[in-house]
């Protein structure tokens, strides 16, 4: 959302759903990993454990923004995790609200703010 005079430091864009600082880098390994990634490999990138990976997917998967595909590699179970095109884009939008709150951040402490060049991730 955009911001309006009235409260310019609200950021509505901050989805609560992937603000969450494991959902955060759950989204950011799967934005890196566009293919997916294997639920073992993501439960290591992100030091989460079995439980702790399962419970945020599935919130992540209950709001649109991850697929998970469950199934066998020879006789073992098999997970795999992506982020649905919704998902990608939901979290462009918020990562947009991201950098503005850092410039917001920045001119309000009396510094130059980063650039950022909107992201510089093409959105497909």
């Amino acid at each position: 959302m955009p911001k309006t005079d009235s409260a310019p430091f609200s950021y509505e864009g901050l989805d609560r759903v992937i603000h969450e600082k494991a959902r955060l880098g759950l989204l950011t390994s799967l934005m890196a990993h566009p293919k997916g990634l294997a639920f073992a490999d993501l439960k290591q990138l992100c030091g989460l454990t079995d439980g702790n990976l399962s419970r945020h997917l599935a919130v992540l998967q209950e709001a649109g923004l991850v697929e998970v595909t469950k199934g066998y590699e020879g006789n073992r179970p098999h997970t795999t995790c992506r982020l649905t095109k919704a998902g990608r884009r939901r979290f462009l939008d918020y990562l947009t609200v991201l950098e503005r709150l850092v410039r917001d951040a920045a001119k309000a402490a009396g510094r130059e703010a980063p650039p950022f060049g909107r992201l510089g991730i093409v959105a497909t």
